[in-house]
C-alpha cells in the first residue's frame, strides 16, 4: 500500500502565516502536522511507500523537510507544477497525477494533509482488510450549519456507500467523511474514468461521488477526533490541545 498525502493547496485562509511556507509542516507540539499524520501510517504493516503531492511554490520546503524526516519507508515529493492558487489542480486531479506518473499499481491510502488526528489509521486500514474494497471513514455531525460544508454519504446497513454529494443544499444523512481514504488497487484505473465523467475536481470528496455508482466502497464509523486546520484561529486551538 502507497499512502498520498495531499498538500498540493496554497492555505489562503491562514495568510500571512502560510503565504510562503506549506500548511502540513507548521509545528505542533514537538513535530508537524504532516510529520504526525506519516508517523502514524508509516506503522501500517501494508505501507512500503510515502508520496507527498505539493505545488512548485512549496516543493523545496517538503523536500527539505523530507531529507530530515526519519521514517521506515521511503518519502517520494511529486510538484503538480502550479505556483498560485488560481491555478491549482484540485485535490483529485493531483490524485490522478500521482496514480498515472507513478504508474501506481497497488491500494492507496489518500490523505489531507492538514489535519490532526486524535486516534490511529490503523482502525481505516483493518476497515479495508475487513471489506476488500474501497474505504472511508464517517461520523455522525450534529451541527446543521457544518453538514452543509461537508462531503455527505448515504449508508446501507452494512455500511456500503449508496451516494455520496460535497456540501450538500439538503443532505441526505448526517454521516459526514473526514478526508481519509483508501483506494483498492483494482480502482484506480476508474479514477481518470470519473474525472473524465466530469467528476468535481477541487475536493478530494468528490472522487467517491464520482466511484460509488460504478464500484463498491464501504465506510467505517471514525474512532476519534480529527482536527482541521483550516484557519488560523483552528490551528492555534489545536496548538493548546495536549495531543
Amino acid at each position: 500500500m502507497i499512502s498520498l498525502t495531499l498538500a498540493a493547496g496554497y492555505a489562503t485562509r491562514m495568510y500571512p502565516l502560510t503565504l510562503d511556507f506549506p500548511k502540513p509542516l507548521l509545528p505542533v507540539g514537538d513535530s508537524t502536522i504532516l510529520t504526525r499524520l506519516l508517523r502514524d501510517v508509516d506503522a501500517l504493516p501494508e505501507i512500503s511507500r510515502h508520496v507527498v503531492v505539493t505545488n512548485a511554490r512549496f516543493e523545496g520546503h517538503f523536500r527539505d523537510w523530507a531529507a530530515g524526516c526519519e521514517l521506515r519507508h521511503p518519502i517520494d515529493i511529486i510538484s503538480d507544477g502550479t505556483w498560485d492558487n488560481d491555478h491549482r489542480l484540485g485535490a483529485v486531479r493531483d490524485i490522478r497525477l500521482v496514480v498515472e506518473s507513478l504508474n501506481l499499481d497497488d491500494d492507496l491510502l489518500v490523505m489531507a494533509g492538514d489535519n490532526v488526528l486524535d486516534f490511529s489509521l490503523e482502525a481505516l486500514a483493518g476497515a479495508f482488510r475487513l471489506h476488500g474494497t474501497s474505504t472511508i471513514m464517517c461520523y455522525e455531525e450534529q451541527d446543521d450549519t457544518r453538514l452543509g460544508k461537508c462531503g455527505i454519504a448515504e449508508l446501507s446497513a452494512d455500511m456500503r456507500v449508496l451516494s455520496f454529494v460535497e456540501k450538500p443544499t439538503a443532505p441526505s444523512s448526517r454521516w459526514a467523511t473526514p478526508p481519509f481514504y483508501i483506494y483498492a488497487r483494482g480502482d484506480l484505473p476508474l479514477i481518470k474514468r470519473a474525472v473524465e465523467a466530469g467528476c468535481a475536481v477541487d475536493a478530494p470528496g468528490s472522487l467517491i461521488a464520482g466511484l460509488c455508482d460504478i464500484t463498491p466502497i464501504h465506510a467505517i464509523i471514525m474512532p476519534g477526533k480529527r482536527y482541521d486546520v483550516g484557519d488560523i484561529a483552528g490551528y492555534e486551538r489545536v496548538r493548546a490541545l495536549d495531543l
